[in-house]
């Protein structure tokens, strides 16, 4: 599929990495739960639970990836491209429940006690697998996230890193286990609880200020860049938001010294042109004013 321009659809390549991440995604459930429940590791069976979450995100990520259209229509004529914020968000809800999860996985164990772990090599040997295949996936959607620019990518890529990190605890715990320290797969999750809800905040700061339209562009950077466009005397009252190299929303009044119409949408073409060059890409609506007025107000 092809955007307006001729170009490939970002959306199309994020949807194949999404399914891919998929398929290993539940691979990875599966393997956690046949060793968890060969072993008798409840610490391991939490860990498949938390990567259940992983599969939903790709769910989740493949749905707001088809709403989240680049392209305006009627109904949403500044486009669709916050639905996979909110899709991050949704994520960022996610990690939170995983969290809450692991501590009161780990508390349960530590009053509750529970039965022995039976350990093997052969069941270290396949948690060492899925260590690979989680870290692999993890660094692939974060690279194709970031090559596209996709926040969904990236915010799944964030979890993903929270599961690798829970294993490594698991494993770690179970090789405790195996050489006979058995309260250290206990003593690991409250740290791995924490990283997960660091996981959790980054996602949620990274996305919140594009949902509440946070500043894009310092206005006085705007100002510099276009004062120094020919037949521009005054430029004020600027306003941007959005998020920059994908899609951001400029607003500002402009003096111009030409006083025909014709020769000042030549000028406010310009200015356009200039600042989609440097920062787009963007859409730009300029108010021009009569040469008499002027402001020293730069933002708004």
């Amino acid at each position: 599929m092809s955007n307006i321009d001729g170009q490939p659809d970002p959306r199309d390549q994020v949807r194949l990495v999404l399914v891919l991440t998929l398929v290993l995604n539940v691979l990875v459930v599966v393997l956690k739960s046949v060793v968890g429940l060969w072993t008798g590791s409840l610490s391991l069976l939490a860990d498949a639970l938390h990567s259940v979450t992983d599969s939903a995100n790709n769910v989740l990520g493949l749905v707001t990836n088809h709403l989240a259209s680049p392209q305006p229509d009627r109904d949403h004529p500044y486009g669709h491209q916050k639905y996979e914020a909110i899709g991050a968000l949704g994520i960022a809800a996610f990690l939170g429940i995983a969290c809450f999860e692991i501590l009161t996985s780990a508390i349960e164990r530590i009053w509750t006690g529970g039965d022995p772990v039976v350990m093997s090599s052969l069941a270290l040997w396949i948690l060492l697998l899925v260590l690979g295949i989680n870290i692999l996936v993890a660094f692939y959607e974060r690279r194709v996230g970031l090559k596209l620019g996709s926040k969904i990518l990236i915010a799944d890529a964030h979890h993903t890193m929270s599961d690798v990190w829970i294993t490594i605890s698991v494993i770690g715990g179970l090789i405790g286990v195996w050489l006979g320290i058995q309260w250290l797969d206990v003593a690991i999750a409250f740290p791995v609880a924490i990283l997960v809800f660091k996981s959790g905040w980054t996602v949620l700061r990274d996305n919140l200020p594009w949902l509440v339209d946070e500043m894009a562009i310092a206005p006085e950077a705007i100002h510099a860049t276009v004062m120094q466009i020919p037949g521009v005397l005054n430029c004020h009252n600027i306003a941007s938001r959005g998020v920059l190299g994908r899609q951001i929303f400029i607003d500002m009044h402009l003096i111009v010294k030409p006083t025909s119409v014709e020769d000042a949408h030549i000028i406010t073409e310009n200015v356009e042109a200039i600042l989609n060059e440097k920062y787009g890409p963007a859409r730009i609506t300029i108010h021009v004013e009569p040469q008499g007025y002027q402001s020293i107000q730069i933002s708004c």
